[in-house]
C-alpha cells in the first residue's frame, strides 16, 4: 500500500513539473496576435536579414572555455580564441607565461523578456465617411519612410558585444526575427480590408513592435595562462551589471483600427 501511494505521489510531482516546465517554455515564445503582420513581401525598403548565429568554439577555444571559472558567451572573444594556436613543446617543463588579452564582456544572462505589440507609432490611415451613404473601404498605406530603432536602456562597457550577446538570447528565447534596427519604406502597403460605416470616421494606426529584454552582464579581464604544457583561462576582476534592451521586430506591424463620430 505505501508503494502504491509513493508511486502515485512521484507520478504526480513529475506531471507538475513537465506541466511548469512546459508553460515556462510557452511563456518564452510569445503567440503573434492577430492584428500583427508580417511585411516583409510587402515592404519596399528591403531590410537586411539578420544573422548572428552561434560561433562554435574550436576544440582549444572549447578546452580553453571549459577551465573558465566564469563562463564565456562573447562571440568576438571566442573568435579571437578560435584564431590562437598553441603548439605542445616536447621540453616545456618549467615554462610559464601570463597573456592579458583584456578587458571583456564574457556572458549575459537573460532574466526578463516581453513583447510590446504598440512600441511605436509609424504611421495613420484617415478616411472619412461622415457624408457617405454606404461603407466604404481603407487599406494600410505607409505614408513616409519609417526607422525604427533600439538600443541599450543604460550605457555600459563594451556596448557593442552586449548587445551582440543579448539579441542572440533574445531570438533563441522568443524566434522571432529581431534587429536592433529596422526600416518600412514609404509607399507599403496591404490588400487587408478595414470598413468605415457611413457617417463614421476611420483611422487605421500602424505600429512597431519590439522586445523588451532584460537580464546582468558580466564583465572581468582574461589571462591566458601556459605552464608547461598545460593551457588555461583565469579571469580577474570579474563584475556584474544589471542591463535592458529595446529591439524591435523586423518587418512586422501591428495594426488599430477605429471608427469614430468627430475627428481625433
Amino acid at each position: 500500500m505505501k508503494k502504491k501511494l509513493f508511486l502515485t505521489i512521484i507520478m504526480v510531482l513529475s506531471l507538475i513539473c513537465s506541466q511548469s516546465a512546459l508553460a515556462k517554455g510557452q511563456q518564452q515564445k510569445p503567440k503573434i496576435p492577430d492584428t500583427v503582420m508580417e511585411i516583409s513581401k510587402e515592404n519596399t525598403y528591403p531590410n537586411p536579414t539578420q544573422d548572428l548565429p552561434y560561433l562554435q568554439p574550436s576544440e582549444l577555444s572549447q578546452a580553453l572555455i571549459d577551465t573558465s571559472t566564469v563562463p564565456i558567451e562573447n562571440p568576438d572573444l571566442i573568435r579571437i580564441l578560435n584564431e590562437t594556436s598553441i603548439s605542445d613543446a616536447p621540453l616545456a617543463f618549467g615554462y610559464r607565461a601570463t597573456i592579458y588579452l583584456g578587458e571583456w564582456a564574457l556572458n549575459y544572462e537573460s532574466t526578463e523578456t516581453a513583447t510590446n505589440w504598440e512600441y511605436q507609432k509609424i504611421n495613420t490611415n484617415f478616411n472619412d465617411n461622415r457624408g457617405g451613404k454606404s461603407p466604404i473601404q481603407m487599406h494600410y498605406k505607409q505614408e513616409a519612410q519609417k526607422s525604427i530603432k533600439g538600443g541599450l536602456t543604460a550605457k555600459v562597457p563594451e556596448a557593442e558585444h552586449v548587445k551582440k550577446m543579448m539579441l542572440l538570447k533574445a531570438m533563441k528565447k522568443t524566434n522571432l526575427p529581431l534587429s536592433f534596427e529596422t526600416i518600412i519604406g514609404a509607399g507599403t502597403k496591404t490588400e487587408q480590408i478595414y470598413n468605415v460605416p457611413r457617417k463614421k470616421l476611420g483611422y487605421l494606426y500602424a505600429y512597431a513592435p519590439a522586445v523588451n529584454e532584460k537580464g546582468k552582464v558580466t564583465y572581468g579581464e582574461v589571462y591566458l595562462v601556459l605552464k608547461g604544457n598545460k593551457k588555461s583561462i583565469v579571469v580577474k576582476n570579474v563584475t556584474s551589471q544589471g542591463i535592458g534592451a529595446w529591439i524591435p521586430l523586423q518587418d512586422h506591424v501591428t495594426f488599430g483600427f477605429v471608427t469614430t463620430d468627430q475627428p481625433k
